[in-house]
């Protein structure tokens, strides 16, 4: 169990969870497909997605708090073993305060998966996808559906709701702010690239920008890694 620092909630750590393991996204700048080279499980270093069934053990998981699910995966890639993480936290919420989080870059999972696999609590379950610009940029960095396409499903998507805007491509600010606004979400998360990964990245002041606007129309934004573009 891993932390990663969502400052905004709770002000405190939220703990991650890896019940499932990979994802054929293939983002060129993903980090966790670099770290899972270094895991012992075969499965895990090719980065093909799957479920580990020993991890869904209630003293491995937090009785209160966050918890990321699944940052080493995307759950929208996941095989039918899914089921499974997913009717073990519905059971666990029934008996703990425990609020989990997921994030996919196919958040019409959210939509049309969900439903049928499990009965979360509303109020203990968070849903993020990240958006990255609002531009077909995307297209050149991964397989995951375009970023236009991740708006539409979070915006019909009811519940509590997160977007992450990392690692921020350049955008359209009239767009990009429409897009977020409307989705409603209670936090945003913004931040460059951490890894070298020469994206097309905009200007700081740009980004900025972006916060000022975000922040002024109510929604709370977490600031992460902000510096001046790289040039590629």
């Amino acid at each position: 169990m891993r932390s990663r620092m969502f400052h905004l909630w709770q002000d405190k750590p939220v703990k991650t969870w890896n019940p499932f393991v990979g994802c054929g996204f293939n983002c060129s700048y993903c980090w966790a497909r670099k770290m899972a080279r270094r895991l012992k499980c075969d499965r895990c270093r090719e980065f093909v997605p799957h479920v580990h069934p020993e991890r869904l053990d209630p003293r491995l998981v937090p009785k209160s708090g966050i918890v990321f699910v699944g940052d080493m995966g995307d759950i929208a890639c996941q095989p039918k073993e899914i089921k499974l993480v997913l009717q073990f936290i519905e059971y666990f919420q029934l008996k703990h305060s425990t609020t989990f989080f997921f994030e996919t870059k196919s958040p019409f999972f959210y939509l049309l998966v969900f439903p049928e696999l499990a009965d979360l609590k509303p109020e203990k379950t968070i849903y993020s996808t990240t958006i990255e610009t609002n531009r077909t940029t995307t297209r050149r960095y991964s397989n995951a559906p375009d970023t236009e396409r991740r708006y539409a499903a979070m915006r019909l998507l009811d519940g509590r709701k997160h977007v992450s805007i990392e690692p921020i491509m350049d955008f359209d600010p009239d767009v990009m702010f429409k897009w977020i606004t409307e989705i409603e979400p209670e936090i945003v998360s913004i931040g460059y690239d951490n890894y070298n990964n020469h994206l097309p990245e905009p200007p700081l002041a740009k980004t900025l920008k972006l916060i000022e606007d975000l922040e002024a129309s109510g929604i709370i934004v977490e600031r992460k890694t902000l510096r001046e573009a790289q040039k590629k």
